[in-house]
């Protein structure tokens, strides 16, 4: 005797479920975000008392074009501006095939100072000036096999993050130049790095690759300030803890980790030991942070779209870290593109005047607080 409509019904009924739980966590690994971050209500306005320079800094020693850039710090002196960029106008082949330089250091009127590098990155990254004035620049990218088809003897650049003197002197390199892997011998596709404040350890994003690799790294390495590695925080996922994407890194004055875990759409609070604290979720697609004084804190949105991040803008999202919510918003610039663009890098420097590095419009803006 065949089963009635209403049994077959009850049978079906967790297949379905599991169905509809299975697209739900597919769809949201493409798009990104979490089941908590996906409840919060878009945060689109706020107080925006800057003034926009578009262009302000140029590149006249090489007196070439920018390239995308992601990376942008301020010198100790608190004024001074170092930026990076990846050479050429698209998003690949990036600085592969040339020899020009991908660091640059700009004075406070925007005037080009120097730059180095030249010959060294796949795909120059985040960039960070240490407490001693040194630079560090990751290379969120190696050679593919198609990349070096095109560029023959190109293989032993890339996934490293490399320590700078303030005029160029190489000091440090950690990975292994042109190769993907764990550390300490190697690290995978490095996004941003930041160097306690306190002691000098070395704390490295991973990585920049697909979301949608079965063996997508996320993770934290951190070395001490001679290279030596010590330990890894966290791993891929959407839990405490757990990263996407973790795009930017800085430190608080109560000494927290604080992560721009993109993928996740959150920013997570962890100790220097990795123990996770809190995370905050009005600040959208977070691709850069910075923190100010009283632990305010500046992120950058530069991929929230319908698809991916549905009624969010791009923008530059300001708050507390001691409460996580956002009082100031800085929209997108006007572009053909609905979404507009936002720089993904963001740095302060000592006077509060804002810095964005435009990956889509390349270049560096200036935030004048007016």
């Amino acid at each position: 005797m065949s089963a009635s409509p209403f049994v077959r019904f009850l049978f079906t009924l967790p297949m379905i479920c599991v169905v509809l739980q299975g697209s739900r966590v597919q769809g949201q690994q493409q798009r990104g975000g979490t089941p908590q971050t996906d409840k919060v209500q878009p945060v689109n306005n706020g107080l925006n008392p800057y003034r926009v320079i578009r262009d302000w800094a140029q590149l006249t020693l090489e007196s070439r074009p920018w390239g995308g850039s992601n990376g942008v710090a301020i010198d100790r002196d608190g004024k001074s501006v170092w930026a990076t960029d990846r050479c050429s106008p698209g998003t690949t082949p990036g600085c592969l095939g040339t020899k020009a330089n991908p660091v640059h250091h700009f004075d406070e009127s925007g005037k080009e100072i120097r730059s180095f590098g030249g010959g060294m990155f796949v795909w120059p990254h985040g960039i960070h000036v240490d407490r001693d004035g040194n630079v560090w620049v990751t290379d969120a990218r190696a050679p593919s096999a198609d990349d070096l088809k095109k560029f023959p003897g190109e293989h032993n650049k890339g996934s490293v993050v490399v320590k700078f003197s303030p005029d160029g002197k190489i000091l440090l390199t950690l990975g292994k130049p042109g190769v993907r892997g764990n550390p300490p011998d190697a690290l995978t596709d490095p996004t941003d790095v930041v160097t306690d404040p306190r002691n000098g350890d070395v704390y490295v994003a991973e990585s920049h690759t697909d979301v949608s690799d079965p063996n997508l790294i996320g993770r934290i390495s951190v070395f001490d300030r001679k290279g030596k590695f010590r330990r890894t925080i966290g791993r891929a996922g959407s839990g405490p803890g757990e990263f996407r994407t973790p795009h930017a890194l800085e430190f608080d004055s109560k000494d927290r980790l604080i992560v721009a875990d993109r993928h996740n759409h959150r920013v997570q609070i962890l100790t220097k030991e990795g123990k996770f604290l809190a995370e905050y979720d009005e600040f959208g697609r977070v691709s850069g942070l910075a923190i100010g004084r009283d632990d305010v804190i500046y992120t950058a949105d530069s991929e929230s779209t319908e698809r991916v991040h549905p009624g969010w803008l791009r923008g530059v999202r300001i708050g507390s870290l001691k409460d996580g919510k956002v009082t100031m918003f800085i929209p997108p610039h006007k572009t053909d593109a609905p979404d507009g663009a936002m720089g993904e890098g963001i740095a302060i420097d000592a006077a509060g005047n804002l810095y964005t590095a435009e990956a889509n419009l390349r270049g560096v803006t200036k935030y004048v607080k007016n």
